[in-house]
């Protein structure tokens, strides 16, 4: 058996990708569009991934699916939630904070951060390697909403 992908349903186009590409750094690897399915698959991958994606169809990727009927996508964390390994956490964690995200469950170990899409899937992101050392404001944040 071998891992392909994880599918999310999103309900906008432009804000999934402004969040997973613009704000997370994943790079949109491919497109396919079924007009009698109307549907679109748009598949990401980690920029790490990127060159392996782009070349191997079957690569680990996230495709996120946007049905041009509108649907009502509630419970985002039904289905567990993706996971990433960052260079650094706190960095990620700053920026994202800057750019408007909200960071559920702080990275207060040096270790483990949850954010939400905007679609509300949970997302996990990882420090690579060992946790970093323990520092403000990540140490005393409180969490914020579910993750």
């Amino acid at each position: 058996m071998k891992y392909l992908h994880t599918m999310v349903r999103i309900s906008n186009v432009e804000d999934s990708l402004e969040f997973y590409c613009g704000k997370l750094g994943m790079v949109e690897v491919r497109r396919t569009e079924s007009e009698a399915g109307r549907y679109t698959n748009i598949f990401l991958s980690a920029a790490e991934d990127e060159e392996r994606a782009r070349s191997d169809r079957w690569a680990p990727t996230i495709e996120l699916t946007y049905n041009w009927d509108p649907e009502a996508y509630t419970g985002g964390r039904n289905f567990g939630h993706l996971a990433y390994e960052v260079d650094d956490i706190y960095a990620l964690c700053q920026s994202l904070m800057d750019s408007g995200v909200t960071i559920n469950r702080p990275p207060r170990d040096g270790r483990m951060a949850f954010i939400r899409s905007p679609d509300g899937v949970s997302i996990e992101l990882l420090q690579k390697g060992d946790a970093l050392p323990q520092a403000e404001p990540w140490a005393s944040m409180g969490n914020t909403g579910s993750w």
